[in-house]
């Protein structure tokens, strides 16, 4: 990758993601728990139950994981040499599509869930990716 990653333009892409995110699961909250078989009660219960380290580890989970996007679209753009924001935000589509959305669809096929939860978790990985995309090769090498 040329020896250095632009690491501010990784950190605010991921934390732009994630935020992202909080909001996107926020009003599709009932969807998608519906998508899974489950209630608000249920959640509850089920977060009620886990120790304070793990009713935070997937927020944690998903920061760690938008800064590793973050380096490795950082890394696509830069052996593609496209730095421009619109070629960011066709990278982490094209990433969505050839990798994450693939490997939604496949397992949650094979764990027999409902259409709709590939489609939410789909779309919004879809965003994030596109978001990390776009503000890393605006921001530049």
């Amino acid at each position: 990758m040329g020896g250095h990653v632009n690491l501010l333009s990784v950190v605010i892409a991921a934390v732009a993601a994630w935020l992202f995110g909080a909001v996107y699961y926020t009003v599709l909250g009932k969807a998608w728990m519906a998508a899974q078989g489950k209630t608000a009660e249920s959640c509850q219960a089920e977060f009620a139950g886990k120790s304070g380290l793990a009713k935070f580890t997937p927020f944690v989970l998903s920061f760690i994981g938008a800064l590793i996007m973050g380096v490795v679209i950082y890394g696509i753009l830069t052996h593609s040499g496209l730095w421009i924001w619109h070629a960011g935000i066709v990278t982490g589509a094209f990433c969505w599509f050839g990798f994450v959305l693939t490997a939604i669809t496949i397992n949650n096929a094979y764990g027999g869930r409902k259409v709709m939860l590939t489609v939410i978790d789909g779309a919004h990985w879809l965003g994030v990716l596109v978001i990390i995309g776009g503000i890393i090769a605006w921001m530049g090498p």
